[in-house]
């Protein structure tokens, strides 16, 4: 397998622990383990496990104090999106999760200094159409987020925009740093919450250590673990382009992996609104190709 193909086979098996990443999330609720405790367990053991393998890591975070906000940017998507994936129909949030292409028109200007051209704003307008139809229900008579779960998704979406934007503002620290930021970010924040949720009374409090679910929490810290390397040695060899491309098959895996599970459901609305979604998030990828390849 040449070196392309190997890295587009690591990019998909990335989208693929990710996107059936909410079904280890639900299993350990069911054993009473709320998906912020379990968040901050899983990649607590990823973090743990990162830096036996690049114990230098940590200097990095040290040496580029920026390296901070990709902790705060990445610790909040994971917070938003796993809890929503718990709580809320898979597919819906999934889709509202993936809103990429409005907040990268809505961050990079001012974060990066990339104004919107004419394409990023039709862009913008094509998503927030797909999310007006997604939240547009007949009992709702306004396009907003009806249960938590939807505000969960939008926010960590929100936030996993700016976490790529960040990724690429902080290119030039090293790899292994900014890896252990994304690790430490969602194990602190998530840990974070869920006691000022406890202190709250929203949060129960996390059950006895059991092996009933504590084996089932390694394993998938050890799944998001290879993941992530994956990612970075995916994208590390494939154009931006070509990467953006295959990480929105995650949407396909998880869409038809919770749908099969009785998890998610494709409605209409669903359907119409995520391929707007969707479509705007493939002519994003086509334009970037095109600019750099012009």
């Amino acid at each position: 397998m040449n070196s392309a193909a190997l890295a587009a086979a690591a990019l998909l098996l990335n989208a693929f622990v990710f996107g059936l990443s909410w079904w280890p999330f639900r299993e350990l609720q069911k054993h009473g383990l709320h998906p912020l405790w379990a968040t901050a367990a899983i990649l607590g053991f990823a973090l743990v496990c990162l830096l036996l393998l690049r114990p230098a890591a940590w200097r990095g975070l040290l040496k580029h104090p920026a390296l901070w906000w990709l902790v705060l940017a990445s610790g909040t998507a994971n917070v938003g999106f796993n809890w929503a994936v718990t709580v809320g129909d898979v597919v819906r949030v999934v889709l509202l999760f993936y809103l990429m292409p409005a907040w990268v028109v809505l961050l990079a200007w001012p974060l990066l200094g990339e104004k919107p051209s004419a394409g990023s704003l039709f862009r913008l307008a094509l998503a927030l159409t797909g999310v007006v139809i997604v939240l547009k229900t007949p009992a709702s008579p306004w396009p907003v987020p009806e249960v938590l779960a939807d505000w969960l998704a939008l926010m960590g979406g929100f936030c996993f925009a700016l976490t790529n934007i960040l990724l690429r503002k902080l290119n030039q620290t090293p790899g292994p740093s900014r890896m252990l930021a994304m690790f430490a970010g969602g194990t602190l924040m998530a840990t974070c919450t869920a006691l000022l949720g406890l202190g709250l009374g929203v949060v129960a409090p996390p059950p006895a250590p059991d092996m009933s679910w504590a084996a089932l929490a390694l394993f998938t810290g050890l799944a998001l673990l290879a993941a992530n390397l994956a990612l970075q040695y995916g994208a590390a060899h494939l154009n931006a382009g070509t990467t953006s491309l295959i990480m929105l098959s995650e949407v396909v895996f998880a869409s038809v992996s919770s749908v099969l599970a009785g998890a998610g459901e494709l409605s209409t609305r669903t359907l119409l609104g995520g391929g707007l979604i969707l479509l705007a998030s493939l002519l994003a990828v086509l334009s970037f190709s095109r600019r750099r390849f012009s």
